[in-house]
């Protein structure tokens, strides 16, 4: 099954909520398609680019512990 190890959950709307910039001013900051920022936002990236996660960090102000959070599964 694909989630035996469990999920990472990506919380880049919440930050984005919380930080009150907009996703315009945001992707032009992190230098990001906002068709990007959209699946990061969804959590519908199948792969996270590390460069693309320490952009986020850096113009959110915020620590990669914020941004990703491991969800081990219920199965264990």
């Amino acid at each position: 099954m694909i989630n035996d190890f469990g999920v990472v959950k990506i919380h880049l709307s919440e930050l984005l909520d919380k930080s009150g910039m907009s996703k315009n001013k945001f992707c032009n900051l992190a230098q990001m398609q906002r068709s990007q920022v959209k699946n990061y936002c969804n959590n519908t990236v199948s792969r996270v680019d590390l460069e693309t996660v320490a952009r986020i960090c850096a113009v959110l102000e915020c620590d990669i512990t914020d941004l990703l959070e491991y969800i081990p599964s219920k199965d264990k």
